[in-house]
């Protein structure tokens, strides 16, 4: 059977328009295809929301003319935060994302302070389409995605297939019981051989992401106390932002602020982040992965993320509906694998340790 004709890509659809973004009638949809791949769900995705009553708009982008915009372009360019992207979430009710994914080094000969520059500007879109609808974001299965991950093209489509087409009713269930443990915190603590990581979370909520905002779903997450972050982590899993690798990323931490920051590669576009704006520096976000059928690293932070057994960082802006107070057009999520080895302990209590979740 042809990805085109799968029909599981109609089931996915339901997913995001009757579930994820509760689409009904009138509602002006914003569908956004990245990749001409997205097309069998793009395609999906529309129908549903027309059987809805609801008025579906699909505006396209491809990592590809990103990239010309940043290499033949001027700086004033890079930078630039397109009008019609703004129009068109100010015009929706829902904006509905659909990611295909391409190759991790299409910018790898662009010059690290325009990539900068240009995700700044996306940043101010991203914290648009927050604000004003009801949103959600997948990542769609491409060749290039199966090929970073090390698995076939086939493998990818199940892994998404299996992690989206869940009970997600019993799945809320399961995550409010695993929010209600964490509910309260005062200190976090993530520990392993090559880390030493803590902060508050006093005060602050812990939200349940079950498939709504993001698809595949499945986290955990709040905003921990700005001032707070003390300790140093290592990650052993490489951090992607805007299609740049950042392998074996070490981050130190002072008074809620990276002091210290080394990558074994692409250590400049590393420092270009941080130094974004005043607010890149903090984290916004902290989080525990929580969707049991995603079982393998893509170096993609949309499944990664998600991984039960891992935790996560954001470097840059926090959550508004946690109490985050940080400010930033940086929002980068870097993941911390706790399967093999590590724990995270939850006022002195050990919670989540090598994969398995501790009841108390």
């Amino acid at each position: 059977m042809t990805l085109s004709t799968d029909k599981r890509w109609e089931q996915v659809a339901r997913v995001l328009v009757d579930y994820s973004t509760t689409t009904s009638k009138g509602d002006r949809v914003l569908i956004i295809m990245r990749e001409p791949e997205t097309f069998p769900l793009v395609r999906a995705v529309s129908a549903s929301c027309v059987a809805a009553g609801a008025y579906p708009q699909v505006l396209f982008y491809s990592i590809y003319l990103d990239r010309d915009l940043m290499k033949l372009g001027t700086m004033e360019q890079a930078e630039w935060v397109p009008e019609v992207w703004q129009q068109a979430l100010e015009w929706a009710d829902v904006c509905i994302d659909l990611r295909g994914a391409r190759n991790l080094f299409e910018y790898n000969d662009i010059a690290p302070e325009r990539v900068s520059a240009h995700r700044k500007a996306e940043g101010k879109i991203s914290a648009l389409r927050t604000q004003t609808t009801r949103w959600t974001l997948s990542r769609i299965p491409t060749e290039a995605l199966a090929q970073q991950a090390g698995k076939s093209l086939d493998e990818m489509m199940e892994l998404y297939f299996d992690a989206v087409l869940q009970d997600w009713e019993a799945e809320t269930g399961r995550l409010h019981s695993m929010q209600k443990q964490l509910a309260g915190t005062r200190e976090v603590r993530i520990h392993s051989k090559d880390t030493d990581l803590s902060f508050s979370t006093e005060g602050r909520s812990y939200v349940v992401e079950n498939g709504t905002v993001n698809v595949p779903g499945g986290e955990l997450f709040t905003s921990p106390l700005e001032d707070s972050v003390e300790g140093y982590i290592r990650f052993t899993n490489p951090g992607v932002f805007a299609g740049v690798l950042m392998e074996d990323i070490y981050l130190k931490f002072r008074g809620g602020v990276v002091v210290e920051a080394t990558a074994r590669t692409n250590e400049d576009f590393l420092h270009q982040l941080l130094d974004m704006d005043p607010g890149a520096r903090r984290v916004g976000e902290f989080a525990v992965g929580t969707n049991r059928k995603l079982t393998f690293f893509c170096n993609d932070i949309l499944y990664d993320e998600k991984i039960f057994g891992t935790v996560h960082i954001a470097l840059g802006r926090s959550y508004t509906e946690c109490g985050g107070k940080n400010e930033s057009a940086l929002h980068w999520d870097i993941v911390k694998d706790l399967r093999a080895d590590g724990a995270m302990y939850i006022d002195g209590k050990k919670l989540l340790e090598q994969g398995s979740w501790l009841q108390h």
